[in-house]
């Protein structure tokens, strides 16, 4: 870690302070910023949690210099499921929107991600980096072989989003094998433009920087889009097969030269 952030420190929330400080990050970033709601949302407490939080791991970053007895010290926050802890709490989280039947079947190691988020001050930074490491270590300490999870756009409004929804559908869409698709009662379609009336640049412009980061590890997306009028999103299922990134992917997500 580089000499001047050393205030920073990486851990999975054991701490019942970090788990609650993770979800009041969560709740600053998914419900104040962005107007999401749900079931469990503690608003008087400014928590935002669900039923499946027991189940998770929570990779934290914190930041030292901040208060923790406050819960303002974790500044930026990973949710993680394994396919056995899934398996206690009776399904992943993904499954609510989309079937996950060709991954439960592969027989291979999988983990869902979620709820990723970083502090609105420290954003542009080298947060999501010190996240991106820490994931690395935690997906190669165990073997996972492909990570999923949603990924949301902002807003419902579709025809704002028909033009990065469709360049999803048409130069990113999962192969066969890991081609999950949303639930039929709640299935949009992404094939909202012709190929050929698709821009690139307006598209990529129109797509969450997170979303932009997994397809540049060589990431993919399921068939269809999910609208979550609850969150007020539209989300893609976004995979990664570790055995199919490319050396150079590879380097890059594993942290090579990340000075620890």
């Amino acid at each position: 870690m580089l000499a001047d952030e050393r205030h920073f420190e990486l851990r999975l929330a054991t701490l019942e302070a970090d788990r609650l400080a993770a979800q009041r990050l969560r709740y600053e970033v998914f419900v104040a910023e962005l107007g999401g709601d749900g079931p469990l949302v503690d608003h008087a407490a400014r928590l935002e949690r669900d039923a499946f939080d027991p189940f998770f791991d929570h990779l934290a970053l914190v930041d030292k210099r901040r208060d923790a007895e406050a819960l303002d010290h974790v500044v930026g926050v990973y949710r993680l499921l394994t396919d056995a802890r899934a398996a206690e709490a009776g399904q992943f989280y993904t499954e609510d929107e989309y079937d996950l039947t060709i991954l439960k079947t592969s027989g291979r190691r999988l983990l869902e991600l979620g709820r990723s988020c970083v502090h609105r001050a420290y954003r542009g930074g080298t947060a999501m980096f010190h996240l991106w490491n820490g994931l690395a270590d935690y997906v190669l300490a165990r073997d996972i072989e492909v990570m999923f999870g949603v990924a949301s756009f902002h807003g419902t409004d579709l025809d704002r989003l028909r033009m990065p929804l469709a360049w999803l559908h048409h130069h990113h869409l999962a192969p066969e094998a890991l081609r999950v698709r949303v639930r039929e009662e709640h299935f949009q379609s992404m094939d909202l433009l012709p190929p050929q009336d698709l821009d690139r640049r307006a598209a990529m412009l129109a797509t969450p920087a997170l979303i932009k980061a997994y397809l540049r590890l060589g990431g993919f997306v399921g068939e269809g889009a999910y609208i979550d009028h609850a969150f007020n999103t539209v989300d893609v299922c976004v995979l990664m097969d570790t055995t199919r990134m490319s050396e150079r992917h590879r380097g890059y997500y594993a942290g090579q030269g990340r000075g620890r």
